[in-house]
């Protein structure tokens, strides 16, 4: 049964039908199937599983982990669960009390029968893994031995990404036996869908909301950005506000440096020099604290780390970025507005994103771009443009916003180089283009002739020597 209040993901679900199916039909190397489901906090994992599981028309169990809940509480809630479920011989294990996990797995199997496919879900698969170590090896277990040959299509959730990608490395359990699916937030397309707007508000749209669907779900349909924001900072509960804070605080308390990372980051600051400086205080933070804090935010998929494309190595001109749209505005504007909103002030809130909102964008609107032209190309007119980055040195000037490539981090050959300009009132003109020209003349590996093209949020100026120009409807199209 499909729900009337959820929107967009249709190609996750296809990924999710498309392993039932196989189990349905008993076609693979076992008859079950298991599929590991990351993806941020709050991102609509647990709400697009649920979705599938009642638009699938068969049997089902969705066990729910609570954090730091006693063991033995937690496997009898499993067994009460998959008792009262749907599943075929749920009656059959009515009042079972498992001693441990292998033996709460095997009221699953028997549960679920040799002839019916059913679908279960255990969501938040680290939690289990925190509370009980034997947790993963009784999952392999009896998955081998009494699952894998039932027609069971297991679903493994979790958002601690770093935890989830475990379970498949070599030497775990569970290596080899699930194949893996990311979900992201809703993209583009998805967003225009759902607020009804046209491209270029749609990316307004997408760069606020992130593509988070409980945030987007309160973004009415037609309503423009500024009253939008109007709204929602006028309420200190609403789902713009308050997403964000559930979400920090769920991965990383306010009192840590990872948390004061993050915050320098979403403030602007790029290079790694300059985010130890801030986070570190009167000295800076040292390389051997800073370095692993990164890499974590970046295994959680929160930061991003970009390098300069171009024909040239270069690891020295890192610069960070935080990695979802919707964190990077809430960390740049929303934390603060918190205060506003709980006394009475939204005004002053929305007056300070308006002030900084045209420059805000420009930078933030960057990443989806290029994301935007990597699903574009190749085309006919780029047939061996595999990669599009962008191309600074360490003092960012001259900044290139866009290089095309056959590959990435090094290419073999730079095809374009490229310009975003992201003005609501003026369009790309000869100005634009000109500094494009001058800039590019030290990207490694372009030359004279290498092609030149632009992305305007508000057309382009006529006659411009431009070997491709797009447009927010280009954007969108890419996305469909």
């Amino acid at each position: 049964m499909k729900s009337t209040d959820f929107a967009g993901r249709a190609s996750d679900l296809d990924r999710l039908d498309a392993q039932l199916r196989l189990v349905a039909e008993g076609r693979g190397g076992t008859r079950g199937r298991a599929v590991i489901v990351t993806g941020r906090r709050r991102v609509g994992k647990s709400r697009l599983v649920q979705e599938f599981c009642d638009r699938s028309g068969r049997p089902y169990v969705v066990f729910q982990a609570t954090r730091g809940r006693n063991p033995v509480a937690e496997r009898s809630d499993f067994a009460e669960a998959v008792a009262c479920s749907g599943l075929v011989g749920g009656e059959l294990v009515q009042g079972a009390v498992p001693q441990d996990w292998n033996h709460a797995l095997r009221t699953l199997a028997l549960a679920a029968g040799d002839e019916t496919p059913c679908i279960v879900v255990l969501d938040e698969v680290p939690w289990l893994i925190e509370q009980d170590g034997e947790f993963e090896g009784a999952l392999q277990t009896v998955w081998d031995r009494h699952l894998s040959g039932r027609p069971i299509l297991l679903l493994l959730v979790g958002s601690d990404l770093s935890v989830m990608e475990a379970l498949q490395e070599y030497g775990r359990p569970f290596f080899g036996r699930a194949a893996h699916m990311t979900v992201k937030p809703l993209d583009l397309g998805d967003v225009a869908d759902m607020t009804g707007l046209a491209a270029a508000d749609a990316v307004d749209a997408l760069l606020i909301t992130g593509g988070f669907p409980e945030v987007l779900r309160s973004w009415e349909p037609g309503m423009d950005r500024t009253a939008f924001l109007r709204a929602s900072l006028a309420n200190p509960l609403s789902p713009l506000l308050a997403a964000g804070e559930l979400s920090l605080l769920g991965e990383f308390p306010s009192a840590t440096h990872a948390r004061a990372v993050l915050e320098t980051i979403g403030a602007g600051e790029r290079t790694f020099s300059a985010i130890a400086a801030n986070v570190g205080g009167a000295a800076p933070l040292p390389s051997g604290t800073l370095s692993p804090i990164l890499a974590n935010l970046i295994a959680k998929r929160v930061v991003a780390a970009d390098l300069p494309l171009s024909d040239q190595p270069d690891t020295k001109n890192k610069r960070y970025r935080i990695a979802d749209h919707y964190l990077r505005f809430w960390l740049a504007f929303l934390q603060r507005a918190l205060a506003d909103s709980e006394r009475g002030r939204p005004d002053l809130a929305l007056r300070r994103i308006e002030r900084s909102w045209t420059a805000w964008r420009g930078r933030a609107v960057e990443p989806l771009v290029r994301d935007s032209l990597a699903r574009m190309l190749p085309d006919d007119a780029w047939p061996d443009t595999e990669a599009v980055g962008g191309w600074w040195n360490r003092r960012n000037n001259p900044e290139i916003d866009l290089v095309g490539a056959d590959r990435e981090p090094v290419a073999n050959r730079v095809h374009f180089t490229g310009s975003i300009k992201w003005l609501d009132a003026r369009p790309f003109d000869r100005r634009d283009h000109d500094e494009l020209v001058r800039g590019s003349a030290a990207v490694p590996g372009a030359t004279a002739d290498t092609p030149k093209v632009a992305v305007s949020r508000a057309g382009f100026e006529p006659g411009l020597p431009l070997a491709a120009g797009w447009t927010p409807e280009d954007l969108l199209a890419a996305w469909a």
